[in-house]
């Protein structure tokens, strides 16, 4: 689980999005982010999170928030996932797990019985300083947006 708290400073991060564009934490200085993190694009949880978020873009644009998303889907399966569900945000493809790791939010997982490695969904909110506002660790996916605003 990640070691990151509220009052730490995020970790400056560059990743490639689902466009090959090349992101930076720096890109938001000076405007409030929600960065989160999902095991996989278009499973079922994932997709819940993502659209819960979409169907309140409209309110984190008017607080000041801008969101990105990350796992470590291609970008090709990211674009997919943003397509098929019209989401208005990037999605970063860290296949390389950059950023993932830099989160802290990369290992030991159980489901069904069976442990593995994989991403744990954790949300961190930032302010316009790059100063973590808020982690959250027990993400409900269908009400997502009322834990962050």
């Amino acid at each position: 689980m990640t070691t990151l708290k509220v009052g730490d400073k995020a970790p400056n991060f560059e990743a490639k999005d689902n466009q090959g564009n090349t992101i930076k934490l720096n890109d938001y200085s000076g405007k409030k982010l929600v960065v989160f993190f999902y095991p996989k694009a278009s499973t079922p949880g994932c997709t819940v999170e993502a659209c819960n978020l979409r169907d309140n873009y409209h309110t984190f644009l008017a607080k000041g928030y801008d969101i990105l998303g990350v796992s470590a889907d291609s970008a090709r399966r990211q674009q997919n996932f943003i397509n098929k569900y019209e989401l208005p945000f990037p999605l970063l493809a860290d296949e390389d797990k950059a950023v993932i790791n830099a989160f802290g939010v990369w290992g030991p997982k159980k489901f069904m019985g069976r442990e593995f490695d994989g991403i744990h969904r954790t949300t961190f909110v930032i302010d316009e300083n790059g100063i973590i506002e808020d982690v959250i660790l027990k993400v409900k996916t269908k009400d997502h947006t009322a834990q962050i605003l």
